[in-house]
């Protein structure tokens, strides 16, 4: 099992403009073209990840299903937090042919019991590299809530920047390319929760 280390940066639409300019100042590359990333979140019936998620707990699980553009190619990712970090885990999942497939769905985990779909996230990302960096920009970020029948949406006044390294880059080292201050942004919490707002 291979756990990463993954900060976040959760920033205004002017401050990832400006900070993505001084690390492309600095010698950042593009690594894939720009695409849309749209994910559909499962959870039990009474938000238990969501709960958990929001209290920190560790151990603790996302399960998600993935797609990416308008292409139909489906995947089961499990995020696993942990003391010892941060593990991805995805299969394929043949038997999803469209996005209905995905909604009409359920999940059984060992640790939750059913898993109903209870939010689609989208957005852009942008990817680059520095250094031992893998950074990523998310833009335009909506969310689609399912649990009311409602297909209620919201869009995400602002963006987040994440930085994925090995567990074997020091924190140290990150703080000298990006001296900026980590915070916690979990799409899939602030989708939620705006739903709450509203």
């Amino acid at each position: 099992m291979s756990f990463r280390k993954e900060s976040k940066y959760r920033l205004t639409y002017s401050d990832l403009a400006q900070l993505q300019k001084q690390l492309l100042m600095h010698g950042m590359k593009e690594l894939y073209p720009v695409r849309v990333i749209n994910s559909c979140y499962f959870d039990t019936d009474s938000q238990r990840l969501f709960y958990e998620s929001e209290e920190g707990v560790t151990p603790r699980k996302k399960i998600r299903v993935r797609w990416y553009n308008n292409e139909l190619n489906f995947k089961k990712e499990t995020k696993i937090s942990s003391i010892e970090g941060r593990f991805k885990s995805s299969e394929l999942m043949p038997k999803f042919k469209n996005v209905n497939d995905v909604l009409k769905d359920n999940f059984y985990d060992k640790n939750y019991g059913i898993l109903k779909p209870s939010l689609i996230v989208s957005y852009e990302r942008y990817y680059f590299s520095l250094k031992l960096l893998r950074i990523t920009f998310d833009r335009n970020i909506t969310y689609k809530f399912l649990r009311n029948g409602k297909g209620q949406t919201s869009i995400d006044p602002e963006t987040v920047m994440e930085v994925k390294t090995s567990q074997m880059c020091s924190d140290d080292y990150i703080k000298k390319i990006i001296p900026h201050s980590s915070s916690r942004f979990s799409k899939y919490c602030r989708g939620l929760l705006s739903f709450e707002r509203n």
